[in-house]
């Protein structure tokens, strides 16, 4: 059938004996909240089917004055953490009956508020940013504008801004603690990119709790979540005599912690746990297999993506909606890359 002829939805509200609004209610991504009865959508997508009749997204968004898509802003997806909350959070957005549209931003956050702008001409309903920090020239010009905006593993002085973290700053405390437990007291630091909110939280909560125990760090190096610059960093730690290297380190994340046992133990050969513990923060998948082992603090993933996309709906659904700022209780997963 030629464009002039399209089919559209009076064709098949005509064909199924119903109004307009209850075929466009009927295709509603969430039946549930459609209000039409099983037998009457039953009738509807059968003259649909006959008709060959698509529902069209856009024409349903200049009607109701909301594209049903979120924007997902990720700067990098090496780090498997992130690649696992990708999928989740589109998923989620999918059972809601939304959908993601996905922008990746550069590892440095050059250009966050070009590529931002360029995404708000997308008619986007909200913003999920992850691993990214906005400007507040930004944060008023998306508030401004009313879309939402949630942070999700990050955080940021800004009231207008809704975030889901892990306590960052419980989790180091919680680290340290398991070090000085384990007898260890050369202990060493691997911070990530220090403009990180992850990063400087995870790195305040460690040093915090070492004054507590009245232990000075012995070490500090920084990976910059960059493999690169991790096996550098392990290098300059551990290829020293014994005498003046750590017996602990704790990598502020799992992909950095990873990497820091393959160059501690291919490159300097030495042993893990044995001649030094190696702890990191996220529990991805890899930091469960044996050749690694890692002990970790497990970020509550499913949770933090279930209470990100909530939050995103509630702002989306609501005039004038409240921020909130989430942060969830890490676990000590104890394997065996640290003493007992």
């Amino acid at each position: 059938m030629s464009k002039k002829n399209k089919i559209t939805s009076v064709d098949v509200a005509r064909r199924a004996g119903v109004s307009q609004s209850a075929v466009s209610r009927a295709f509603s991504r969430v039946p549930t909240q459609s209000g039409v009865s099983d037998k009457t959508r039953k009738r509807i997508m059968q003259a649909a089917g006959e008709l060959g009749y698509r529902p069209n997204a856009l024409a349903r968004s200049l009607i109701t004055q909301k594209s049903k898509i979120v924007a997902l802003l990720f700067s990098y997806l090496d780090n498997q953490f992130y690649a696992l909350a990708l999928e989740k959070l589109c998923l989620e957005l999918q059972g809601q009956g939304y959908h993601a549209l996905v922008f990746m931003i550069p590892a440095t956050d050059e250009g966050v508020d070009d590529i931002v702008s360029e995404l708000l001409e997308y008619q986007v309903d909200g913003i999920i940013t992850a691993s990214v920090e906005l400007s507040s020239s930004l944060c008023e010009f998306c508030s401004v504008q009313n879309v939402p905006v949630v942070m999700f593993n990050r955080v940021q002085d800004d009231d207008r801004l809704s975030s889901i973290t892990t306590d960052n700053v419980t989790g180091g405390r919680m680290a340290a603690k398991h070090f000085l437990e384990t007898g260890h007291r050369k202990i060493a630091l691997m911070a990530g990119w220090q403009r990180a909110s992850t990063s400087r939280d995870r790195e305040f909560g460690f040093r915090a709790e070492l004054r507590t125990q009245g232990v000075e760090l012995f070490d500090f190096v920084v990976g910059h979540f960059h493999l690169g610059e991790t096996r550098q960093a392990s290098r300059a730690l551990m290829n020293r005599p014994e005498a003046k290297r750590p017996d602990a380190v704790f990598a502020v994340n799992d992909y950095m912690a990873l990497e820091a046992m393959s160059s501690i133990r291919s490159e300097l050969k030495l042993r893990i746990p044995e001649d030094v513990s190696i702890m990191g923060f996220d529990d991805i998948p890899l930091a469960a297999m044996p050749e690694f082992s890692l002990t970790t603090l497990r970020q509550p993933i499913n949770q933090m993506v279930s209470n990100a996309v909530r939050l995103m709906i509630e702002a989306i659904d609501n005039a004038d909606p409240v921020p909130e700022k989430l942060a969830l209780t890490p676990t000590l997963i104890k394997r065996g890359s640290t003493r007992t």
